[in-house]
């Protein structure tokens, strides 16, 4: 109260949504975790889609405490990190997304699954949004490890995560999922809303 009530833009997430999504979170998940396949459920992803991989790469990186579960504080922060992070905080989220075994490092595998993901569910296929003509997957990923692996180990670390993304804005785009997080958030809110 007497607070000023944020817009729904994509940098923020406004006071009603919030509530909505408590309510939901309250309403699915009484024990106040929130387990992957409730996770899933939450947001309307089939678990046979191609979205089930990007959502479980979403939902290790929303379990900061490693317990395999959400509770609603980590949900709250992570949607807050989402909506209203600067850049840095962004990227250093998408890494945890991108780093899916939680080693400190992404590699070519790991990178390959998330580029595949992104496009499958952003994209329908394997064109980017970027005006060069076509990048398949693979071709992506290439051009990635080229602009980042600064030391050639075939491993990205958050550091050269960040620099790599700050250093080149198709690389930005692509790192920092090409998809905003919280768009696809609210989203796949908005898809559940309708069932």
């Amino acid at each position: 109260m007497g607070q000023a009530q944020q817009t729904g833009s994509s940098e923020g997430i406004d006071i009603k949504a919030l509530q909505d999504m408590y309510k939901k979170f309250v309403m699915e998940c009484p024990s106040g975790l929130l387990f992957l396949h409730e996770f899933k459920r939450f947001f309307g992803v089939d678990p046979s889609s191609e979205a089930s991989d990007y959502a479980e790469n979403m939902f290790r990186a929303f379990d900061t405490n490693e317990d395999n579960t959400i509770d609603f504080l980590e949900f709250v922060a992570a949607l807050n990190l989402v909506f209203r992070g600067d850049m840095e905080h962004k990227l250093r989220w998408s890494f945890k997304v991108y780093d899916k075994d939680n080693n400190g490092f992404v590699d070519k595998d790991e990178l390959r699954s998330i580029i595949h993901s992104i496009y499958c569910v952003k994209k329908g296929g394997t064109k980017t949004d970027t005006n060069e003509p076509h990048f398949t997957v693979d071709d992506a990923v290439e051009r990635i490890l080229q602009a980042v692996d600064s030391d050639g180990d075939g491993c990205i670390t958050m550091e050269e995560f960040i620099r790599g993304a700050q250093q080149d804005p198709w690389v930005l785009n692509m790192l920092k999922l090409d998809i905003n997080p919280a768009q696809w958030v609210l989203e796949q809110r908005r898809k559940s809303a309708h069932f």
